[in-house]
């Protein structure tokens, strides 16, 4: 890899990575040698993708990077994507934060376990959900007919025990004939282990976790299932570390503060109860404590997903610096007539 044999600014040797991310992000790192002139100005929000926008953020400048990339849950942003585009985006995301995290700084990633991640590779077994089942027939019922009757055709079978033919095939052979068995199977995926690893990789550290408790899902949501998985109603913030020295300072929070939620790994924020204008927006109350607990005023805070602005406002009313990147126009809009809202109302 002799054209991305590069040592950027900060002293991370691009050599710790693998190979493939040597190629894809040597860009990236390449990119500290660019002029001040064409670094992006903070206290604004940018059109483009995350990865290719983060190479034009000056190298070291950015005290704490803190955002909620796309969950691979099956939102209507995700629809083109696969899962192996999921991995990629995340893990290239991550590795080019390397670059323009001061030392000493930290990367937040909010973010929950995939719950509706079809699989196509698992066994396409379906469930016997017995309290849904319109009929009392059972398999062994089914079973011990045709012993009794082995003569008897599925309509026959049906007339004696009082049930329709698809119920007698549906007990026989556990098929659902609408199709229901041919359908792939939805497999949880725990994604903290993906992110750690690949914030390793990056040369990022696991620092903390918070679990941030939020309201729990209505059972009939997409997001339940006729299963025994749990209806979620948490999701993480994990927040690795930049090498380098880290100011610790706790009278950023009132006693209070550091009490009831400073010092404490679980969080309990209300979600947000309207998402009429972007369909994945986290309360304000999540950035603004995480800010205020690792950052001081006038401080970079970034957000490369950033949606409908609400890292943004949390970084204006702490009085700190804030640069957005955002990949929908219609997004950049919505974030900035918001920010331009919650600067009139600091004036």
């Amino acid at each position: 890899m002799s054209d991305v044999n590069v040592t950027a600014a900060n002293g991370f040797n691009i050599s710790r990575l693998s190979p493939e991310l040597q190629k894809q992000i040597g860009h990236l790192y390449k990119s500290s040698t660019n002029s001040p002139a064409s670094y992006l100005s903070p206290n604004d929000i940018y059109h483009g993708n995350a990865i290719d926008m983060l190479s034009l953020i000056e190298p070291n400048s950015v005290s704490l990077s803190i955002w909620s990339p796309p969950y691979f849950v099956g939102k209507d942003y995700e629809a083109d994507m696969s899962f192996d585009d999921w991995k990629h985006l995340l893990s290239m995301v991550i590795a080019a934060h390397f670059s323009v995290i001061k030392p000493g700084g930290f990367l937040a990633v909010n973010i929950a376990d995939i719950l509706v991640f079809r699989d196509p590779d698992m066994p396409r077994i379906q469930a016997d959900v017995v309290g849904r089942k319109r009929s009392p027939v059972t398999r062994e019922d089914v079973v011990a007919a045709i012993a009794q009757h082995p003569d008897y055709n599925r309509h026959q079978l049906a007339e004696l025990l009082g049930c329709s033919e698809q119920t007698i095939d549906r007990r026989l052979n556990g098929n659902n004939i609408r199709g229901g068995k041919s359908e792939a199977q939805t497999r949880v995926k725990i994604v903290g282990g993906l992110v750690e690893q690949w914030a390793l990789d990056a040369g990022l550290y696991t620092y903390d976790r918070r679990v941030w408790v939020k309201d729990a899902a209505w059972e009939n949501s997409r997001w339940a299932s006729l299963s025994y998985r749990s209806v979620d109603e948490f999701e993480y913030l994990y927040i690795f570390w930049k090498p380098g020295i880290t100011k610790i300072d706790r009278s950023r929070l009132s006693q209070e503060e550091w009490s009831e939620w400073g010092s404490r790994a679980v969080w309990e924020i209300p979600s947000v109860r309207a998402n009429n204008d972007h369909e994945a927006k986290f309360p304000l109350e999540l950035p603004l404590r995480a800010i205020k607990l690792l950052t001081d005023p006038d401080e970079i805070i970034l957000d490369c997903f950033m949606g409908s602005g609400t890292s943004a406002i949390a970084a204006l009313k702490l009085q700190r610096q804030y640069i957005g990147i955002e990949l929908e126009p219609k997004y950049i809009e919505l974030a900035k007539n918001k920010v331009s809202a919650t600067q009139l109302q600091l004036c």
